[in-house]
């Protein structure tokens, strides 16, 4: 079992060795990289959604739930609010609404001073769920990154910011 596991992880070095016979010319050093990041999101992704989905949830009314609830008391966010946090994309935010209001986990309530302004409420239901999920998710957080030292989860964050500053500068038009 330990070889395989050896293997496993090792799949990306493989990779590049397999370009670097069959096409030598080509620098792959940005797989060694961004191919480990890709496989460590699926990873990650993998066990957030199945931690997630044994409450009931998707991870996109996760990430509604977590919104309103960092949003402090009384808990409450309009739909562009949402869209606006960053983590929920304003085209499924009504589906995902709806959905969460079918479970009993939030309320929709219209402003007292304008009726325009609808809100989306976490109910106590919710907010206990959206307590008691965040809390194992970051138990599971925690798991996944055991073998990392504090110095090193530091390290990592602060160049995984760089890495993203350097994709989102890599979609500006280079300069003449």
């Amino acid at each position: 079992m330990g070889a395989s596991k050896s293997a496993d992880q090792d799949a990306v070095a493989k990779v590049i060795d397999d370009w670097a016979r069959e096409r030598p010319d080509l620098d792959t050093s940005p797989l060694e990289v961004l191919a480990r990041l890709h496989r460590s999101f699926l990873r990650y992704s993998t066990r957030l959604t199945a931690s997630i989905e044994r409450h009931g949830l998707s991870v996109a009314g996760f990430d509604v739930l977590t919104a309103l609830r960092r949003a402090g008391e009384p808990y409450r966010l309009t739909a562009g609010q949402l869209a606006d946090s960053g983590l929920v994309s304003s085209a499924g935010v009504t589906l995902r609404i709806d959905r969460l209001e079918k479970d009993g986990l939030i309320v929709r309530e219209r402003d007292a001073g304008d009726r325009r302004i609808v809100y989306s409420r976490l109910t106590d239901k919710g907010l206990a769920t959206v307590d008691a999920v965040f809390a194992e998710h970051l138990d599971n957080e925690q798991r996944m990154l055991a073998g990392l030292s504090p110095a090193e989860r530091r390290q990592i964050a602060r160049l995984l910011g760089k890495l993203e500053a350097s994709i989102l500068a890599s979609d500006e038009p280079p300069a003449e």
